[in-house]
């Protein structure tokens, strides 16, 4: 009888251990498309601008200076635009692109920083990007944090 009470336990955590990590599987497979998703279109956008500014009035340029959750641009038609991280840490926090969400309502952003330096002379500026998600229904042990980090060069300059 003993035998069976300590396999049924055996059972019962395998079982359990096994649910969890396939919950922070799809929890990190959610986190990785948004995130994949937001930097290719911030990546697509931001290497084909004309400028880079570090304000929203368009006017200090590149590099930005205090507030790195947002940065702008000017693409290649000279049409204003940005990328930012709102609420960053809180559960309804996204990535947008001007007013419009980039990222699910699933995910939250956990960290986010658009840092742009001046090219020397003749070179293009840099933006460097760097970006963290983490699904907002996973905590705990299913819970699991997604991060990356570019750079990328202005074609333009």
């Amino acid at each position: 009888m003993t035998i069976f009470a300590v396999l049924g336990v055996l059972v019962t955590q395998s079982i359990v251990l096994t649910l969890v990590g396939s919950r922070k599987s799809e929890s990190i497979i959610h986190a990785r498309e948004n995130l994949d998703y937001a930097l290719n279109i911030i990546e697509r956008q931001i290497r084909n601008a004309s400028y880079v500014y570090g304000d929203s009035s368009y006017t200090i340029p590149c590099p930005n200076s205090g507030d790195t959750s947002s940065i702008y641009y000017k693409d290649q038609n000279n049409k204003e635009s940005s990328f930012s991280c709102v609420y960053i840490g809180l559960d309804d926090s996204y990535v947008a692109s001007g007013s419009a969400r980039l990222t699910s309502g699933n995910v939250r952003v956990t960290n986010c920083s658009f840092t742009c330096t001046v090219g020397a002379t003749g070179a293009p500026d840099l933006v460097t990007i760097e970006l963290s998600l983490a699904e907002d229904s996973a905590s705990g042990a299913q819970g699991a944090e997604v991060s990356a980090s570019t750079q990328i060069r202005l074609r333009n300059y």
